[in-house]
């Protein structure tokens, strides 16, 4: 993975700072034992494998190795908690207009969290907010997406699905990440 590519994306302060793991049990976990400690926001957790992903209600994530998308985003927001409502959804429309705009292939949103690709699951988006007295100390933003995937399991073919499978091409995971960022940094003001 090309670090500095997206080190390098158009933005302010979203992934100006990355923490790199060849494996890791859940960035989301990991994002979340650091998030208090962290000063800056925009900090984005990348992994090449996670052995424990976790997606919404406590359902896992499975990320092969090398082929996907697995990363959180610590963000430190100064706005009031009621800004924040419809985020996810705001998310799931940066990463759709992402996919469109390199590729021209339309995703589609299943609210709350999940972006749909020919019927099958190719995104989750699982956000995380931690408050005290109403002020916000910290939210992450986690991301797992199908890209390169080949492999699924029996349980999982069914219902899932990966931007290769679909149209037999490699994609660069860089390129997705870096136009989401600099998307996700226009539309969302914290």
């Amino acid at each position: 993975m090309n670090l500095e590519k997206i080190k390098n994306a158009n933005t302010k302060y979203i992934g100006k700072e990355i923490e790199y793991f060849k494996e890791i049990s859940s960035t989301h976990t990991y994002a979340k034992e650091i998030a208090l400690k962290e000063k800056h926001s925009g900090k984005i957790i990348i992994a090449e494998t996670q052995t424990a992903g976790i997606g919404t209600k406590g359902r896992s994530w499975y990320t092969g190795e090398n082929n996907n998308i697995a990363m959180t985003i610590i963000l430190k927001p100064t706005c009031e908690i009621e800004k924040l409502e419809g985020l996810t959804i705001k998310i799931a429309e940066c990463m759709k207009k992402t996919i469109y705009t390199l590729y021209q292939i339309q995703l589609e949103i299943k609210e709350p969290n999940d972006l749909i690709l020919h019927h099958k699951k190719i995104c989750g988006i699982l956000t995380e907010m931690n408050t005290i007295s109403g002020k916000i100390n910290y939210l992450l933003i986690s991301l797992g997406m199908n890209v390169n995937e080949e492999q699924f399991s029996e349980e999982t073919e069914k219902i899932a699905t990966s931007l290769k499978k679909e149209y037999h091409k490699q994609f660069s995971r860089e390129e997705i990440m870096v136009d989401f960022i600099e998307n996700l940094e226009k539309e969302i003001e914290l």
